[in-house]
This record gives C-alpha cells, sequence and structure tokens, in this order.
C-alpha cells in the first residue's frame, strides 16, 4: 500500500508504490541468486541487503520493497567514508568508472532528499539519499576540441583495453591523473608525450567541476570539508576549490563495501500530527520517536542498541487546526540470534 512506500504526496507516492510493484517479480529472482551464491559458498547466515537510507534489511522485506534498494550504492559509499575517515558531517565524493556521485553526511547517515525525486522522468518521493551525479569517472573520454572537456562519454568497463596506460587509443580521465603523478596505473611511459599544459588544465578541470558539485550541496554559508572515496579518486587532488579540507582515508577504494558491511538496522515514521490542548508538541514528538524504535526493533535492530539519530518537525500552514509534518529516524545494531519479544518492544 502506498502509505507503506513513500511519503506524504499523493501523486508520487502512488507512482513510488507503482513502480515497487513492477519490480516484485525482479527482485525474487535477485534475492533468490543472492542466497544461492551464499550457499554454493558454504556461508550460512542470515541475508540482509542496504537499502536508500544507510540501514539494512533482511532478504524478505527486500522482495516486498524492492524500491528501497535503488540509491543504495551512493549511500554504502557515504556510510563507509564516515566510517573511514571518522566524520559524521561533511561532504563525500564517491568517483568510479563512469560517474561521480556526491551527498552529505549529518550525523554520520547520508542527508535525505526533502522533496520528490526524479527516477526515469517519473516523480516519486520514497526514501532517497540527496545526491547530485555527474558523468566523470575513471574511464571518462577527454575531448580537446572545441575546448577542454572530460565526459560524460566513457569507455567504461573498457579502460584496460582502451586507455593510453594500457597501450589503448582514447585519452581518458585516468590518463591525465597518471601523467601528473597522482596514480600508478598501467604504464606511465605510454603518457609522457602528452603536453604539461594539457594535464594540469585536464586537473583543474576536474577538480573545479567537482568543487562545484561539493558547493551546490551546501545548505549554510560554512563550507564543507570533503572525503573522497572510490577506485576513481586518484582522479581528484589533494585540495579542491572552496573546500577547506580533502580526506582521503585508507581503504578509501572499498569504502562502498565496507558501508555495507557496518550498516545498521532502521525505523522511521513520517506522517503528520495535530497538536491540540490536550496532545502537546511533547506528547507527538514522543509518539513518533516510539513508533521509529519499534519499527527498528521489529526490523531486526537489538533493542538494547536503538537510538533516535534524526528529528525533523516541519508546522503544515494549509492544514485546518496545528498540524505538523513529523519525521523521526532510529537506528540499532543488527540483532543477532533470536527474534524481540512483544515485551522487548514495547520496552
Amino acid at each position: 500500500m502506498s502509505h507503506q512506500i513513500g511519503r506524504v504526496g499523493l501523486l508520487e507516492r502512488e507512482n513510488a508504490t507503482v513502480v515497487n510493484a513492477c519490480l516484485r517479480d525482479l527482485a525474487d529472482e535477485i534475492v533468490d541468486a543472492f542466497a544461492e551464491a551464499l550457499r554454493a559458498v558454504g556461508i550460512r547466515a542470515p541475508l540482509y541487503l542496504s537499502q536508500n537510507d544507510g540501514t539494512l534489511m533482511d532478504a524478505e522485506y527486500t522482495r516486498r520493497y524492492p524500491v528501497r534498494t535503488f540509491a543504495s550504492g551512493p549511500t554504502n559509499s557515504m556510510r563507509g567514508a564516515a566510517f573511514l575517515a571518522d566524520l559524521a558531517d561533511c561532504a563525500v565524493v564517491d568517483i568510479g568508472g563512469t560517474t561521480t556521485d556526491v551527498g552529505v553526511l549529518s550525523g554520520g547517515y547520508p542527508r535525505q532528499a526533502t522533496g520528490e525525486v526524479d527516477i526515469g522522468g517519473v516523480r516519486t518521493n520514497f526514501r532517497m539519499p540527496d545526491v547530485l551525479s555527474i558523468g566523470l569517472g575513471g574511464g571518462s573520454r577527454v575531448a580537446t576540441t572545441p575546448r577542454l572537456e572530460i565526459g560524460p562519454d566513457s569507455v567504461g568497463y573498457e579502460l584496460t583495453d582502451h586507455a593510453l596506460v594500457f597501450g589503448g587509443q582514447v585519452l581518458t580521465a585516468t590518463d591525465l591523473a597518471v601523467a601528473a603523478g597522482m596514480a600508478d596505473i598501467g604504464d606511465p611511459s605510454l603518457v609522457r608525450h602528452l603536453s604539461k599544459d594539457l594535464v594540469r588544465d585536464g586537473v583543474a578541470w576536474m577538480a573545479g567541476r567537482v568543487g562545484e558539485l561539493v558547493d551546490q550541496m551546501r545548505v549554510s554559508a560554512q563550507p564543507l570539508p570533503v572525503i573522497v572515496v572510490g577506485g576513481g579518486s586518484v582522479l581528484m587532488p589533494d585540495h579542491l576549490p572552496g573546500v577547506p579540507a580533502v580526506h582521503r582515508p585508507a581503504h578509501h577504494a572499498v569504502a562502498n563495501a565496507i558501508g555495507a558491511a557496518t550498516g545498521q538496522i532502521g525505523g522511521d515514521v513520517d506522517r503528520l500530527f495535530a497538536i491540540t490542548a490536550a496532545r502537546t508538541r511533547e506528547d507527538v514528538l514522543d509518539q513518533a520517536r516510539t513508533e521509529a524504535v519499534e519499527r527498528a526493533i521489529s526490523a531486526g535492530a537489538d533493542p538494547g542498541t536503538v537510538e533516535v539519530v534524526d528529528i525533523d518537525e516541519v508546522h503544515v500552514a494549509y492544514l485546518p487546526g496545528n498540524a505538523v509534518r513529523v519525521r523521526v529516524k532510529a537506528v540499532g545494531e543488527l540483532r543477532v540470534g533470536r527474534a524481540a519479544t512483544i515485551e522487548e518492544v514495547k520496552a
């Protein structure tokens, strides 16, 4: 049902529900394939998958709500970056082979998109991280005429066949990084013929483009420190325009996997409440907190570890009475062993 999928907003919520229904059969196939792969390698353990908000969901939950896995890739990278760099509030730049994703961490979790989310031209409003993406990655093609431009065209996974450093004939972003001494990939002697001006301008172009994205993600005048992760992070210099500090933690190339492996179980509430003389603002917030915690525990969180990590309230002036929209997120560590009892959930 649509109230189980999306947030407040009728048309967008219905769209999200339709998309989810279309994906159910595919989700069954994918979950079964993952389960079979685990059995094939001898792993006997519960299967959890990561979802859009940086938390985990079990296999059966994934079958029912596959739409909640859409943006788990960049979300995992952001969570992994926070873990590796030990920063809770910053911007994260995740660079792969074809794209660069920029998001913001708030309290160690990805900042969620507050409005509608466009998926293939369809307006939806389910939980999604607020991420900006551009076609810039390790395999991005470099054009020098009529002006210098890098991406969005890319050689993608065929980088080792087409890039100059691997004996190919295509000038890529990776070639520029190797020629600038920023990366040790392939054979550096194959890019020594590149002009210093081209290499310098190319690196500056990429840094400037990413710096612009980080600036667009700011919601205050305070500059954001940046964590650079992903296999394509070698494209970025140690300084970005307008950025106070750039962090490139150890194991940054596998931040995505680390984010998935350190995921927690979450529960959230997003709905309208009426504040009256009999039910005060504190009563409303307490009810929302309790519901979020109960949802986290029922999803598989250890009751003793659940805590509320985010509360947002917005007064809705266009509704009669003293209406307020409350969003609460609670997270806890994955519960291992037995299921929680009703008494534990209520406690």
